[in-house]
C-alpha cells in the first residue's frame, strides 16, 4: 500500500513538473527566446523613449492609450517601480473620478478608457495600493453596462453589451474588454455582470441559435463575429447583398476569448462554431476580413484567444498544425522597425500611432513566451 501510493505521488509530481515520462513525447513551442527577449527590449525601450514629460503617451488628454501602453510595458517586463511606469501612473490617476471611473471628464469612452487603465493599475498593483482604486473601477465599469438600469430589456440586442458612450451602443470590442478587466479583476465566470455580457456577445455572432434570434443571426451563419447587432447592427467588414453582417477575424478572435472567460467550453456549440470559422481563416499575417486595417489590434485577440483555448498546436481547416507562438512572434520580429516600434500603414483604428501599434504588439508578445508541451 505505502509503495504504490508514492508510486502515485511521484508519478503526479512529474506530470505537474513536466519531467519526461515514458511515452509521453515532449517538444518546445514558440519562438527563440533570445529572440522574443530582444524584440521585447526594443520595444519597451522605444515606447519609454516616447513618453512625454507628463507621463503620457501621444495625448495628454487620451488616458486610454497611455493606459494601453503602461499595461503592455508591464506585460512586457517593466517592473512597477520603473520610473517610466510611475511618471504614467501619476498621471492616469488624475484621470480617476468622483464615481470611480477613470476617464477624461469630456470623453464618450468611460467603458474603454476605464477598462484599459484598470488593466494597468491591476498589473502594478504588487503591495495592495490600489486596492481601493480598482475595487470603485470595476463597481463603475458595472454600473454603465447596458442592463435593465440603463432601460435595456434582456430581449433588446444592446442587452449586457459596453460601448462608447457617443455612439448610444454597445459594441463587441468595448465588451470584450469589459471582460478582460472583470477576469483580470477575479470576477467568476457565473457573475451576473460576466452572464449579461455573455447574452450580448452571442449576439454578435453569426450563429442562429436560442442564444441568436436577432434579425441578422442566419444572414451569414457561418460562425464568426462581427461588431454589434445593436443601433441596426454593424460590422466594419460590411454587409452582405441580403442585409447580413460580414464576419471578421479580430472580431471573432475578440468573442471567442470572452466566451471563454465567461465560462464556456469547447464543446458549447457557440465555442464550436467559432473555433470552425477561426481553422478557416487562420493566419497572422492579416486581419480576415479586414485585410491590414486593425492587424495589430487582432494579433493581441488572437494570441490572447489561442492562449485562453489552451492550445499549442493550433490545426487549421486544411489539416496543417501551427506552432501560432511561433508564428506570430517571428511575423512580428520580420515587421518590427529598426528602432523598436511597430507602425500600420493603414491609418484605420489609429494604428499608424507607432504608441498604439506597438502596445498592441508588446500585448501579443506576451503570449508567445516558449513553452514545452506534450505531444
Amino acid at each position: 500500500m505505502i509503495n504504490r501510493f508514492w508510486h502515485s505521488l511521484i508519478l503526479g509530481l512529474m506530470v505537474v513538473s513536466g519531467l519526461a515520462m515514458p511515452g509521453r513525447a515532449e517538444e518546445t513551442v514558440g519562438p527563440s527566446a533570445e529572440s522574443l527577449a530582444s524584440a521585447r527590449a526594443k520595444a519597451t525601450e522605444f515606447l519609454i523613449a516616447s513618453q512625454q514629460s507628463d507621463g503620457s503617451w501621444t495625448s495628454e488628454k487620451q488616458p486610454g492609450i497611455t493606459g494601453l501602453v503602461t499595461f503592455a510595458l508591464l506585460e512586457g517586463g517593466v517592473k512597477p517601480d520603473h520610473p517610466a511606469v510611475t511618471k504614467a501612473l501619476k498621471h492616469l490617476t488624475a484621470y480617476v473620478q468622483p464615481d470611480g471611473g477613470i476617464y477624461h471628464p469630456e470623453t464618450g469612452h468611460k467603458n474603454y478608457e476605464t477598462s484599459i487603465t484598470l488593466l494597468a493599475f491591476r498589473a502594478a498593483n504588487t503591495n495592495g495600493q490600489y486596492d481601493a482604486l480598482l475595487k470603485k473601477a470595476v463597481e463603475f465599469l458595472r454600473g454603465i453596462q447596458w442592463d435593465e438600469a440603463e432601460g435595456a430589456d434582456p430581449s433588446q440586442p444592446a442587452y449586457g453589451g459596453q460601448g462608447y458612450g457617443r455612439s448610444k451602443r454597445p459594441d463587441l470590442s468595448n465588451t470584450a474588454f469589459f471582460l478582460e478587466a472583470l477576469k483580470s479583476s477575479g470576477v467568476a465566470p457565473e457573475d451576473e455582470a460576466m452572464q449579461r455580457a455573455l447574452v450580448f456577445i452571442s449576439r454578435c455572432q453569426n450563429l442562429e441559435s436560442e442564444n441568436n434570434t436577432t434579425e441578422f443571426a442566419s444572414k451569414v451563419n457561418d460562425g464568426g463575429f462581427y461588431y454589434t447587432p445593436a443601433g441596426g447592427g454593424n460590422s466594419q467588414a460590411g454587409n452582405t447583398a441580403e442585409g447580413g453582417l460580414r464576419s471578421y477575424a479580430s472580431m471573432t478572435y475578440a468573442g471567442l476569448k470572452s466566451m471563454i472567460y465567461a465560462g464556456l467550453k469547447e464543446d458549447d456549440p457557440r465555442v464550436k462554431a467559432a473555433t470552425s470559422w477561426i481553422r478557416k481563416n487562420y493566419t497572422v499575417t492579416e486581419n480576415p476580413g479586414l485585410g491590414q486595417q486593425g492587424v495589430y489590434y487582432y494579433h493581441q485577440t488572437f494570441a490572447k484567444a489561442l492562449s485562453a483555448m489552451k492550445v499549442d498546436q493550433f490545426e487549421a481547416a486544411d489539416g496543417t498544425k501551427h506552432d501560432w507562438r511561433k508564428e506570430l512572434a517571428e511575423h512580428l520580429f520580420q515587421t518590427q522597425a529598426a528602432n523598436g516600434s511597430w507602425l500600420n500603414k493603414n491609418d484605420r483604428w489609429m494604428e499608424g500611432d507607432p504608441n498604439l501599434a506597438t502596445s498592441y504588439a508588446l500585448m501579443a508578445l506576451k503570449y508567445c513566451e516558449p513553452k514545452t508541451a506534450v505531444k
